[in-house]
């Protein structure tokens, strides 16, 4: 195919079409000093228009002193050196969860693309082709779709600040829409059920607490008795105990989640099974002998060591299995306790506080159709009186 060169296009440099069809826009970033030759970079495009303009854009840049030199970095590249360097203050489970995401759904689609060239577009048609069947394996839903575009998008976003990419193209992508699902507290019978059950159980003053005070399980299990203070009947929620997810991985505490702590005054029953707990504390020490472990912990097992996960899991889903509910969740304890501090009367803004939410709009999301309900039962027994007092 014929060369055609174009010197003193618009926007300087030279223009020209290469023998494969592309457009090339040479342009000149000044002298290098050891050689004394031109510093010459070349862009490239379909059209000479389109170089053309890409030539204009540059040498502006150039002229102002904003001009940045192209990153040569791939995907994977900017993604070993993001979740190398750049997860500082960001917790061991969330950490791995960045690490995992990006080798399962980003490596793989993207991970070869230079980091300049990743577009919007690419992204979007990645994300929709994760939310469909394909192969074999069966799409993703809209919530892990999301998080999948947070570890992009953060991962990008520092890529912007350190003027490696001029834009987060992950900016205008389009992410499916998340369907809440619908939480399932325990009914009074199932709750009076459950507690009949518990009795004289491993875990009944654990999992009856759990259903007392809505603590997260973590925040549970890591209950420490220098946080009970009997005297004023208070629990200071300051600490959780996690499990590293990662192979291998120990437990370990960290903040509570949204890294704030909070006193809670739970009701009096409560209080009283915590000394319960002491007492029988105090009895496993005596058993156990040299092998105690005094960690401090309020729930611990036969040698005052934390309580796994697994081991609380499969006690509470045996004794759920027996009042038909297999899929009731450890969790959904938490969901019962707050629905019943709502019908209780208990203001959003307490209810929030009590349960360690970020903000009261965050609970009146979870939990506002209970309101609803509740709303409309107002409304009958307003209707109730409205009628006795026109009656009278």
């Amino acid at each position: 195919m014929a060369t055609r060169k174009a010197k003193g296009a618009k926007g300087g440099g030279t223009i020209r079409q290469r023998p494969d069809g592309l457009w090339e826009a040479r342009y000149t970033l000044g002298i290098n000093p050891g050689t004394g030759k031109q510093i010459q970079k070349s862009v490239y495009g379909k059209t000479q228009k389109e170089v053309r303009q890409k030539l204009t854009a540059i040498t502006a840049e150039i002229d102002n002193g904003s001009y940045q030199e192209p990153c040569k970095m791939t995907v994977n590249e900017w993604l070993d050196i993001w979740l190398a360097d750049y997860q500082i203050g960001v917790k061991d489970s969330t950490a791995y969860l960045y690490e995992r995401q990006a080798k399962l759904y980003l490596r793989p689609a993207l991970g070869n693309i230079p980091l300049e060239s990743l577009k919007a577009h690419t992204i979007q048609h990645l994300y929709n082709s994760l939310s469909q069947e394909h192969d074999g394996q069966p799409a993703l839903n809209a919530k892990t779709i999301k998080n999948i575009h947070g570890v992009l998008h953060k991962a990008l976003q520092q890529a912007v600040l350190l003027n490696y990419i001029r834009y987060n193209p992950t900016t205008a992508c389009v992410l499916p829409k998340i369907i809440k699902k619908e939480i399932h507290p325990l009914t009074d019978q199932q709750a009076a059920q459950l507690l009949n059950l518990l009795k004289g159980s491993r875990y009944e003053i654990p999992l009856t607490v759990d259903l007392f005070t809505g603590l997260r399980e973590g925040e549970l299990l890591g209950l420490m008795w220098d946080c009970v203070d009997f005297e004023k009947g208070t629990l200071l929620i300051n600490k959780q105990l996690r499990r590293s997810q990662r192979k291998g991985g120990t437990y370990y505490f960290s903040p509570p989640k949204n890294n704030k702590s909070r006193t809670i005054t739970p009701a009096p029953y409560v209080m009283k099974l915590l000394q319960t707990q002491k007492v029988q504390q105090a009895t496993q020490r005596l058993l156990a002998g040299p092998a105690w472990e005094d960690s401090g912990l309020v729930f611990t097992n036969e040698f005052g060591r934390y309580v796994s996960y697994r081991a609380i899991f499969d006690s509470f889903k045996r004794i759920v299995k027996r009042i038909g509910l297999p899929d009731a969740r450890i969790h959904d304890l938490r969901h019962t306790y707050a629905v019943n501090c709502i019908r209780a009367g208990d203001d959003i803004k307490t209810v929030q506080s009590n349960l360690g939410h970020a903000t009261a709009a965050f609970t009146l999301d979870v939990y506002g159709h209970f309101t609803d309900d509740m709303r409309s039962v107002s409304a009958q027994r307003m209707e109730g009186f409205i009628t006795n007092v026109l009656n009278l």
